[in-house]
């Protein structure tokens, strides 16, 4: 049971990089590859400061700045450069490959006898329960902040310079701006992960970023299969779809291991499972 639960905490985890995916690719139909540095910047952050004793909830505004930064860097590129968004994320990624080692000075960091958002706060005696709870709570505010956004003018604006950037740049909304501050956001929201898997697992790695946009790929394809299917319209609703996806996929990987399946495989498993979520609405589609 404990070993689904772990699945659960970092599905909670994961759900920023999730939704970071869903405002990237699927409002602005952005690919961005700028997800695995920003993640691994969120933790390499969150794991300097706190083993200089700063506390949580002054780490995040930090943590929040950096990614925005990293991804605002490659909208600028992608914006103002014009180049293509898929080249302008891995420059970007590429690059914070450097500056995350640079920030470590190591490859590994282990937060040894350091405090964290889960030791600091204490709502009930059982760690893993207080755990969940936390997290739960984090995820719910950043969901509605995020709905919130997304349904007020600002955020209107955004969705419909995904839908029709010709159209909404027509009625004075410089699209330009949007897409910089939408991959700051999608990379603010990545860097989140990073801050609570790294004091979730006590540590923060070099390579901890590597491959992880799969991970919020996955989850997003989840959800927008399940959109999909519900024939779902509402904001708040799909934002929870998303989540519901960023669960579901880290319950599946976990129940792959529980049957047995070497860990070395694990990455294979996990293409093939997008793989499939991608590839059978179509099949089913086209039959």
């Amino acid at each position: 049971m404990d070993f689904y639960l772990t699945a659960l905490l970092q599905g909670l985890c994961f759900s920023g990089i999730a939704l970071g995916i869903y405002i990237s690719m699927k409002i602005f139909n952005i690919p961005d590859i700028t997800t695995d540095g920003s993640y691994t910047l969120g933790g390499a952050v969150t794991a300097i400061m706190l083993m200089h004793h700063v506390p949580g909830f002054l780490i995040l505004p930090v943590v929040l700045l950096s990614g925005g930064l990293a991804g605002a860097i490659t909208g600028l590129i992608h914006t103002k450069l014009k180049v293509n968004p898929l080249l302008a994320g891995i420059l970007v990624m590429t690059a914070l490959y450097s500056v995350n080692l640079t920030f470590m000075g190591r490859s590994n960091l282990p937060l040894i006898n350091t405090s964290s958002l889960f030791t600091a706060i204490t709502i009930t005696t059982n760690p893993n329960q207080n755990t969940l709870l936390l997290l739960g709570i984090f995820v719910v505010i950043i969901t509605f902040v995020i709905g919130y956004l997304l349904k007020t003018d600002f955020g209107i604006a955004m969705r419909a310079t995904g839908n029709s950037e010709s159209m909404i740049r027509a009625l004075g909304v410089n699209t330009d701006r949007m897409k910089i501050i939408g991959l700051a956001l999608a990379n603010a929201l990545t860097a989140i992960s990073g801050y609570l898997i790294t004091q979730y697992q006590g540590f923060a790695d070099i390579s901890m970023g590597i491959g992880i946009v799969i991970v919020g790929l996955g989850s997003v394809i989840i959800a927008e299969t399940l959109i999909n299917w519900l024939n779902i319209t509402s904001v708040w609703l799909s934002l929870i779809l998303v989540l519901c996806g960023a669960i579901i996929f880290q319950l599946v990987l976990a129940i792959t291991l529980n049957l047995g399946v070497d860990a070395n495989l694990l990455k294979l498993v996990t293409a093939v499972f997008v793989l499939l979520i991608v590839s059978l609405p179509r099949l089913k589609y086209q039959s």
